[in-house]
């Protein structure tokens, strides 16, 4: 239950799709006897929708997501293998036009081509299945075909393609790889998705070394910027810390903000 109720309620929680439903009611509501109440429901939509586009409030709630974890530094040596989350490939049209199509957050699987260029002798796990709460396709096979046409090797790949959120991702490579005491795994993802991540792989028992990839802003200058958030960046934001929020409740994080020490 938890993946389609957790689908449905990201869907209508993120703010432009609030601000949409905020603005249509009040527009149905300008023809009755309710009109002025729909009048400030319209005129509310409208202001924050400018308030959100204007000021840095996309910033302000992505940057503390994105500065969590420090960017990976090899100081310790080479990593045993890497775990690539699943969001860089959109496999509905990849299927369509027999082309990998990739996504905005098309860096988790760039900059894991580049370690595995730099660590040849590690393993790369992939992990991301059908996200869709109706139809789609698993995106493991799109990234194992990217991954092969940029010149990685077939058997340093590994897919898995059951996992339908972060959740799952840590439970299922959990299950596959079955680290051992001292290899080192790289976990690469969004920096903006790190922490939730971060925190569902710990529930499960596999430590991993964060990767953070796919940044969004400069730093923490950006709070001083007119329009340095978005409201695409805002939804994004507002999904990360709604699901920081269901994981904690649900067990399925130990911590609200997992910190970058373990201890």
């Amino acid at each position: 239950m938890f993946f389609p109720l957790s689908k449905t309620l990201g869907i209508l929680a993120i703010p432009s799709n609030l601000l949409v439903i905020i603005g249509a009611a009040g527009i149905a509501l300008l023809p009755t006897r309710f009109r002025t109440t729909g009048c400030r429901l319209l005129v509310a939509s409208v202001l924050v929708t400018v308030a959100v586009r204007l000021l840095p409030i996309g910033a302000a709630l992505t940057l503390p997501l994105e500065m969590r974890f420090a960017p990976w530094t090899p100081v310790q040596g080479a990593p045993t293998g890497m775990i690539v989350l699943g969001g860089a490939i959109n496999p509905q049209v990849s299927a369509a036009h027999g082309q990998i199509s990739l996504d905005a957050s098309a860096e988790r699987l760039t900059s894991a081509v580049a370690l595995a260029r730099e660590y040849p002798n590690a393993r790369i796990v992939f992990s991301g299945g059908n996200a869709q709460l109706i139809g789609g396709r698993a995106e493991g096979g799109f990234a194992l075909r990217f991954l092969e046409q940029l010149g990685v090797p077939r058997d340093r790949v590994t897919i898995e393609e059951k996992s339908r959120n972060t959740a799952e991702n840590a439970i299922y490579c959990r299950r596959l790889i079955a680290p051992k005491q001292g290899e080192r795994w790289l976990l690469i993802t969004t920096a903006m998705h790190m922490p939730r991540a971060v925190g569902a792989f710990r529930q499960v028992g596999f430590s991993v070394e964060p990767y953070p990839v796919d940044y969004q802003l400069t730093g923490w200058r950006a709070l001083w910027a007119l329009g340095s958030g978005s409201m695409g960046m805002t939804d994004a934001a507002v999904h990360e810390w709604l699901g920081l929020v269901a994981y904690r409740l649900t067990g399925r994080a130990a911590t609200l903000f997992p910190s970058p020490s373990t201890h």
